[in-house]
């Protein structure tokens, strides 16, 4: 197992930093079935992405997830970071 540096928890920050966006832009979807099935789409790729350690891969996948909410709620405004 690799050792987690400090850079692995800067990441990890940024990874929940942005499932708590994505869970607050969730709001905005007016059917309560499609806003629980999106919540759960949600934590289904962040726990499924939850052991990565590749530091690339994690700010890549962190990119990604940007990029598609971005797509999919496209009324939120994310921080550039």
């Amino acid at each position: 197992m690799q050792e987690l540096t400090l850079k692995h928890f800067i990441l990890k920050q940024r990874a929940l930093d942005l499932y708590r966006q994505a869970i607050r832009a969730s709001r905005c979807i007016p059917d309560t079935t499609t806003r629980k099935e999106t919540i759960l789409w949600i934590r289904a790729e962040f726990e499924r992405n939850k052991y990565l350690t590749d530091l690339i891969f994690i700010e890549d996948k962190i990119a990604s997830g940007r990029r598609e909410l971005r797509q999919i709620l496209p009324t939120i405004s994310l921080p550039q970071s």
